[in-house]
């Protein structure tokens, strides 16, 4: 005869079984739905060539160009890639522009040419308090290649939206007129992925010129100046906000090859995907969560930073972060390569600061995060 407690035990057994098999079940089926879901390429070219002009004085040029990706239906990218049309291809940024500003958008493409877009708002007359109006949907920089998102994850792309192709042209290295193309695979909204946020975490550069090397730019207020006057007014009082909000003066910030800022944690949720972007200077790159503490961790560390081979980094291990947590990115540069470098030996002596200009300097962390923890064995 089997007792009351066994025949418990046997039933408390079964259940457990039972249960284990419907999660699984459930599992397998969300799984099966997901891939069973269409992934569609959108392929964008520039219907017509753009030939790259910098303003007078300086070797860039940022040019914004309108892709229609005919989008009936929101969709996730979950994959893109950016063609570049020619070596004086600096780097590109994709720029969601959202049903509401399409018309905006469109107003401003006369005749399909574009505009100048010189800073991170690629719509004209807007300002960085609205730059969250037209996030980024992907980035490209030499040796990026394809950028396939974090398994079970995505960034929405809403049906009637636009996409701004920005690219940074360096005229040092040439001139001609430019094709550049885009591929984009999406699946349907109705997917369960994870939304992904991106966070940009730059940091000042304020690099001396190397000992020995003299020039009338070599003053960090000559050198401001001339940004401004191949930028514009803008871009000194973007090196200006920046300098503050990482805790620094202005006026007088500290002067060194290395460069810091810590950026704080807002919202609750997982760093999936990490980058590092600098320019031709740039050596070495560190993104740290909670620095000077013993929870201290190294998200990314690029020991030897190659401008030409730039990467995006999907973590092998989600870290979890929550409100009250710091992210420091530090970059550290060599001058000593603004003598050295073939393109950079054409550009006078002088301090560098943060710049749209190939011979400027940038120290930018990039940091997706999603609200919960992705399923690496998610089909898409």
């Amino acid at each position: 005869m089997v007792r009351r407690s066994q025949l418990t035990l046997v039933l408390i057994a079964v259940m457990a079984v039972v249960a284990t098999l419907t999660a699984v079940i459930a599992r397998s089926s969300q799984a099966q739905a997901a891939s069973s879901q269409p992934i569609t390429t959108i392929s964008l070219k520039q219907a017509q060539a753009y030939t790259p002009k910098a303003p007078a004085g300086a070797t860039d040029d940022y040019h914004c160009t309108v892709m229609n990706p005919h989008v009936n239906q929101s969709s996730y990218i979950i994959s893109s890639q950016f063609f570049p049309g020619s070596v004086e291809d600096h780097h590109a940024i994709l720029f969601l522009v959202p049903p509401d500003l399409a018309a905006t958008a469109e107003a401003d493409n006369v005749n399909g040419q574009g505009w100048t877009c010189f800073g991170e708002t690629p719509i004209p007359n807007t300002g960085l308090d609205q730059i969250s109006n037209t996030p980024w949907l992907s980035a490209w920089a030499p040796g990026h290649g394809a950028d396939s998102l974090p398994k079970g994850t995505g960034v929405l792309l809403p049906a009637g939206s636009l996409v701004v192709m920005q690219v940074h042209y360096n005229l040092l290295v040439g001139d001609k007129p430019v094709k550049n193309s885009l591929v984009l695979h999406t699946v349907p909204a109705s997917t369960p992925l994870l939304p992904l946020k991106l966070d940009l975490m730059p940091a000042a550069p304020d690099i001396p010129c190397p000992a020995g090397v003299t020039g009338p730019l070599c003053s960090r207020t000559a050198s401001l100046a001339n940004l401004g006057q191949r930028f514009g007014q803008s871009a000194i009082d973007f090196v200006n906000t920046l300098e503050t909000v990482c805790g620094r003066n202005p006026e007088d910030p500290p002067a060194g090859d290395s460069t810091s800022c810590n950026w704080p944690i807002h919202r609750s949720g997982y760093i999936v995907r990490v980058g590092a972007h600098m320019h031709l200077l740039g050596a070495t790159f560190t993104m740290v969560l909670n620095p000077g503490t013993p929870e201290a961790k190294t998200i990314l560390d690029v020991p030897d930073y190659n401008f030409h081979y730039q990467r995006a980094y999907n973590l092998t291990t989600p870290v979890a972060v929550s409100p009250g947590d710091t992210v420091q990115v530090t970059c550290t540069y060599d001058p000593t390569l603004a003598q050295e470098l073939p393109a950079l030996r054409k550009v006078p002596p002088h301090f560098v600061t943060w710049g749209d200009g190939s011979s400027d300097e940038m120290c930018l962390g990039l940091m997706w995060t999603s609200q919960s923890l992705p399923n690496p064995n998610y089909p898409v």
